[in-house]
């Protein structure tokens, strides 16, 4: 320290970090300073915040304690460290000074906020200077990531740089006690951003007093089809209750079955379309306005066509001034889905839009505010868990991304990981700290890896990373292992798939394991060649040992297996019956009694790849039960089959623990004989839920272990991950499930770079 100052004064500099840029944080700070009559000042730098005081050494001590307690709404203080200074008394009261951009990049740039509660009056107040401004914000709401290009986050380093303030923005913009204080994105309809509704040809639709949005509500009203872009890229839109509408967008974006998110007003209109406790609305209300999947109800007022055979909706309430206006000049729900065509990532660029969405769109709600990121919707949903009902993170992208997440794990060089193939994310590490990447997608095209590797590029710059490590998936064929492995001079650090579940899992909860995971998903290469996902591994962040599995069954066409869920009901009754079985009432009409007769011949070749997944096991029996032979997207058999399954069923079908094997032959041999009786789905969850904790028990007694890790795309399920985690807890074991991470491949990159921490801390050798 620099000196203790006298009795009667104190000075001290302070460090703050975590989210305190584009936050209200340095007006905070002036108010607070202000109140307790301390003098000194605030700036912003590349790390974070700046703040020198000096006062009566109470109120020192009060200031110090508060900046942590009261930050502000969108803040997130990880650490104050104050340095005690030799007092000055230079009476110059309390002041901001300007941002110092000199030094190495390391302060957190918060997610997008959605509408705060006094932007949202001032939105619709007809007095308001801002009426119906689509882009209103202040510092508690607004776009921030999907805005900035570079840190220290001012206005000169975002999208907004090319829109000069008027004078009554320039003057709340540089007014400490005004809310728009240092507000980047700040203007009004005199000086920022502008909508415009135009048609294919960018002829303006605008129709007389109407303003854009108004216009677009109108055509929307008559069953247009609409490309909307939004905060982190373009939105396709039409009435939910419109029948043609939305069979329109389905056949024109090639998205014959996956569900379609819903905007709705309010939380009473959501109430009207599914069921919604007390979780469900703070989820929707929250700041991250994510879509949130729902019980549907019977009579919900929305096109059949929204979410074809699927139990649940997905809704979420608006989270920009444009969303308001637009849902609430409609007075009906509206379809929300990305703007793209399947498989392609979310458009974002306004000539790219143009380009791929003029096919599907009738016209287009244009605003000229560059996004500079991508960053599709997040998605969750509440589930009932030991410790009570709380939310299970299924997508984390706007709203979430770019928080850091904890990763103190020993003195571990800087990390990149660059995640799974499907439903991407990367991960970058350094200094105790970790930031996950937004949702990227599946890697499967150029556009996808384009949006992976601009991400990685603009990660490292945000938070200063220069990796020297770079962690990835055992599979070689992964476009995300290939760019690791491309990468140089950095070590690269291979990590098992499932075991990079079972990591991000416990690392998030700040844990190091031993820890029994149930690890259960679709896909992962296994260190045996074979294709795992349905594993016991008994582990912590460093190794693991796989202390049982799934029966194994062949993996008949590979690939057309997650495409063509017959192939894998027709491995597993050649597994089960022990013959060659007949095509099934359920999918006769669908397969070709000549495929089915071709897949049972693959079954019996030993050249063909086993898997010991989970998923495809739920998928097998999707299409006993009733689900598309056929599915038009990932998952689809499985999520039918869960919508399938009566509330409340308890009983089971056999699915004993033979040695290291889970084997679910006796359970559908008798499933077999249940078919059409309206039970079997029910029946089938419950067995596989009762079959893992009834395993996991077992290796946890082996294992002298008393943790379990539910994780996986599997345990996206509802049913099973509910069913599974009580019977754990009844059993004596204390159960964790992924919180702020998804439980799918989106979570695979944190823990990849958990697992290379780990063991660079540990022995300094990344093999």
């Amino acid at each position: 320290m620099a000196g203790t100052g006298s009795a009667t004064r104190r000075r001290v500099r302070a460090r703050v970090t975590g989210t305190v840029q584009g936050v209200g944080f340095r007006p905070f700070v002036f108010r607070l300073a202000t109140e307790l009559g301390l003098e000194g000042w605030v700036l912003n730098d590349t790390r974070g915040v700046i703040v020198e005081a000096e006062g009566e050494p109470g109120a020192i001590a009060r200031f110090l304690v508060r900046i942590e307690g009261e930050a502000p709404p969108l803040a997130a203080v990880d650490l104050v460290e104050p340095t005690d200074l030799e007092p000055r008394r230079e009476g110059r009261g309390f002041e901001i000074l300007a941002s110092d951009a000199g030094g190495e990049a390391a302060a957190s740039v918060s997610p997008d906020s959605a509408t705060c509660l006094d932007c949202l009056a001032e939105l619709l107040d007809p007095g308001d200077r801002r009426h119906r401004y689509p882009f209103i914000n202040c510092t508690n709401c607004g776009p921030r990531f999907t805005i900035v290009e570079g840190v220290p986050y001012d206005r000169p380093l975002t999208t907004m740089s090319g829109f000069a303030m008027c004078a009554r923005c320039l003057a709340e913009y540089e007014d400490p006690l005004d809310r728009r204080f240092h507000a980047q994105p700040n203007a009004c309809p005199e000086c920022g951003p502008r909508a415009r509704f135009v048609g294919a040809g960018e002829e303006d639709l605008g129709a007389g007093a109407l303003d854009a949005v108004a216009a677009a509500a109108a055509a929307l009203c008559e069953g247009a089809v609409l490309a909307v872009k939004g905060i982190g890229g373009y939105h396709l839109a039409c009435r939910a209750d419109d029948e043609r509408a939305v069979a329109a967008l389905r056949s024109r974006k090639h998205r014959e079955e996956k569900p379609f998110a819903l905007l709705v007003a309010d939380l009473a209109a959501a109430a009207e379309l599914v069921e919604i406790g007390e979780e469900e609305a703070r989820l929707l209300s929250s700041r991250a306005r994510p879509i949130v999947l729902a019980r549907r109800l019977a009579d919900a007022p929305v096109a059949m066509a929204v979410a074809p055979r699927a139990g649940e909706l997905g809704v979420m309430l608006p989270y920009s001034p444009l969303h308001h206006l637009l849902v609430g000049d409609l007075g009906v729900p509206l379809v929300l889905t990305s703007g793209n065509v399947s498989d392609e990532p979310i458009a974002y660029g306004d000539a790219d839009a143009r380009e791929r969405l003029a096919p599907i769109a009738d016209a287009f709600l244009l605003h000229d505010r560059p996004i500079h990121t991508r960053t599709d919707d997040s998605v969750a949903r509440v589930v009932e868990l030991p410790a009570g009902r709380r939310p299970l993170v299924l997508r984390r992208s706007r709203g979430h991304v770019p928080d850091s997440l904890s990763l103190s794990i020993g003195d571990a060089p800087p990390i990149l990981a660059c995640g799974a193939e499907l439903k991407n994310t990367f991960c970058l590490a350094k200094d105790g700290w970790a930031w996950v990447g937004h949702h990227v997608g599946d890697l499967e095209n150029y556009e996808t890896l384009r949006s992976f590797t601009d991400g990685i590029a603009h990660f490292e710059a945000l938070f200063a990373v220069t990796p020297e490590v770079v962690a990835h998936d055992l599979h070689p064929d992964y476009l995300s292992t290939r760019y690791a492995l491309d990468r140089e001079g950095v070590r690269h650090l291979g990590v098992q798939h499932q075991h990079a579940h079972l990591a991000a899992c416990l690392a998030e909860h700040g844990e190091s394991g031993p820890a029994l995971g149930a690890i259960f998903d679709g896909t992962g290469l296994g260190v045996d060649g074979t294709v795992w996902g349905g594993e016991l591994l008994l582990g912590d962040l460093v190794d693991y040992e796989r202390v049982a599995h799934l029966r194994t069954v062949p993996l008949p066409g590979g690939a057309a297996a997650i495409r063509e869920p017959w192939r894998m009901a027709c491995a597993w009754l050649c597994e089960a019956l022990g013959s060659e079985p007949e095509l099934p009432a359920a999918l006769t009409g669908s397969v070709d009694p000549r495929a089915w007769r071709n897949c049972l011949r693959l079954c019996g070749d030993d050249a063909v790849t086993r898997t010991s997944s989970m998923g495809r096991l739920f998928d097998a029996v999707g299409a006993l039960c009733g689900a598309p032979a056929r599915v038009s997207y990932e998952g689809q058999a499985a999520i039918e089959l869960e919508a399938m399954a009566a509330a409340g069923e308890r009983s089971r079908y056999e699915m004993p623990l033979e040695g290291d094997l889970l084997d679910p032959r006796p359970a559908l041999r008798a499933l077999l004989v249940d078919l059409g009786a309206g039970l079997d789905s029910a029946r089938f969850h419950e067995s596989v839920a009762a079959a893992t904790a009834a395993a996991c028990a077992t290796h946890c007694d082996r294992g002298a272990v008393g943790t379990v890790v539910l994780s996986g795309g599997v345990f996206q399920n509802r049913l099973l991950l509910e069913r599974a985690a009580a019977l754990l807890a009844a059993a004596g074991l204390r159960v964790s499930v992924p919180a702020a991470l998804p439980p799918n491949d989106g979570g695979v990159s944190f823990g990849q770079a958990a697992v290379a921490a780990a063991r660079l801390s540990a022995d300094g050798r990344p093999e």
